[in-house]
C-alpha cells in the first residue's frame, strides 16, 4: 500500500511540474532571467506550492510520526557552511544554464527528448563522483 502512495504522490508531483511549465527548460530560464525575457508566471506556482505545504507542515508535525513511515526524516544540520553555499551555488549555477532542476529533468526524460537523457546522464555521474571522492 506504501508503495501505491508513493507512485500516486510521485505521479501527482510530476503533472504538477509539467503543467505547470517547470519541466519547460525555456521557462524556467525566462523566469531566471530578471534582466531580459523575464516570465513571472512560476512564482505564482512556487506561491501556490507554499500556501499549500505551509499549513500542511503544521497538521504533519502534530502527529508523533508520519502515517506512511516509521519515523520523520528530518535534516538534523543547522549550520551554514562552505560545502551548503557550494553546493547552492552549483546548483542554482546548473539550474540557471540548463532550466533544469532533478524532478522536472526526470519528469522531461519522459519525451525521450536526447538533451534531458544527457542531463540525467550527467547529473548521476556527479552523484557517483562525489561518493567516490567524500563520502567513506
Amino acid at each position: 500500500m506504501n508503495r501505491l502512495i508513493l507512485l500516486i504522490a510521485g505521479a501527482l508531483f510530476g503533472a504538477g511540474i509539467t503543467v505547470s511549465g517547470m519541466a519547460n527548460p525555456a521557462k524556467v530560464q525566462n523566469f531566471l532571467d530578471i534582466a531580459g525575457q523575464w516570465d513571472p508566471s512560476l512564482a505564482l506556482v512556487m506561491g501556490a506550492a507554499l500556501m499549500i505545504t505551509t499549513p500542511g507542515f503544521f497538521f504533519v508535525f502534530k502527529r508523533q510520526k508520519p502515517r506512511f513511515a516509521g519515523a520523520f526524516a528530518l535534516p538534523t544540520k543547522k549550520d551554514i557552511d562552505s560545502k551548503l553555499v557550494l553546493g547552492a551555488v552549483m546548483f542554482g549555477a546548473g539550474w540557471g544554464l540548463s532550466g533544469l532542476c532533478p524532478a522536472p529533468a526526470l519528469v522531461a526524460l519522459l519525451t525521450g527528448a536526447m538533451p534531458f537523457l544527457v542531463f540525467i546522464l550527467a547529473m548521476f555521474a556527479g552523484i557517483l563522483l562525489h561518493r567516490q571522492l567524500f563520502e567513506k
